[in-house]
């Protein structure tokens, strides 16, 4: 065999992998929710998406020029990030779609890192030192720590020990999740009123149309469509990737 040959072989090698990476994380975040105990088995799965949605908030306050003051989340799920931001109908509906499009923005980047599987321990090593750091300047309760901190051990061991297979396939894994988190609680994307362990609030998109104008409904489908935007240029980042 010659080096084109072997080059030909190769490619479709690299091709075949990274399609059988994507197809088993989308398979397994499906299944999760018809086997038996996929719920509880996929639980941490929507507390990282509870996670990634909060630090959006954050996030998003630090870019309008305001400050990221704390963040809390508990085991079902719910969450509160506390921000300060210039008092503005514009820094407001922000920060508010911080959170919903948080989760997305970031699949995409993962998505785009995720075309390098020998990258895949140096970008989950990076996850993990950035969980860690979270804990330290803005998570402020017992149960947001230990599960954060947690996050940052699987992601620091995996790129630590794993071989750069399996960091890929959770590396593209975790991208799965945060793309499709969106849409596995889309009623919240068309609800009034947040429920969390302190209480219920106006939900985000809510405050984005008290904020801003037009209803909140509206603003549901509007996040909903730019998160199904940015999960196709994730996955178009992902399949041009095999060609190259």
């Amino acid at each position: 065999m010659n080096a084109e040959s072997t080059n030909i072989v190769s490619k479709h090698a690299h091709r075949g992998q990274m399609i059988a990476v994507l197809l088993l994380s989308i398979a397994v975040t499906v299944l999760l929710y018809y086997v038996p105990y996929g719920p509880v088995i996929g639980r941490p799965l929507i507390l990282f998406s509870t996670f990634a949605h909060e630090m959006g908030h954050g996030l998003a306050a630090l870019v309008m020029g305001g400050d990221f003051l704390n963040f809390k989340m508990w085991l079902d799920a719910s969450g509160v990030a506390t921000t300060a931001v210039p008092d503005t109908r514009l820094s407001r509906a922000v920060v508010s779609m911080g959170g919903l499009i948080g989760p997305a923005l970031l699949s995409t980047v993962i998505f785009a890192l995720a075309t390098k599987p020998r990258w895949a321990r140096w970008v989950l090593g990076g996850f993990g030192v950035l969980c860690a750091l979270s804990v330290i300047l803005v998570v402020r309760n017992l149960f947001g720590i230990i599960f954060v901190l947690g996050c940052a051990l699987f992601m620091i061991t995996i790129a630590k020990f794993a071989s750069h297979r399996i960091a890929h396939f959770v590396l593209v894994f975790l991208g799965t999740q945060l793309a499709l988190s969106v849409f596995s609680r889309a009623d919240y994307l068309f609800s009034a009123t947040a429920k969390t362990t302190q209480g219920d609030f106006p939900s985000d998109v809510a405050n984005i149309a008290n904020a801003l104008f037009l209803p909140y409904w509206f603003w549901g489908g509007l996040i909903a469509l730019l998160s199904a935007g940015l999960l196709l240029i994730g996955c178009w980042l992902y399949y041009r990737a095999l060609d190259a």
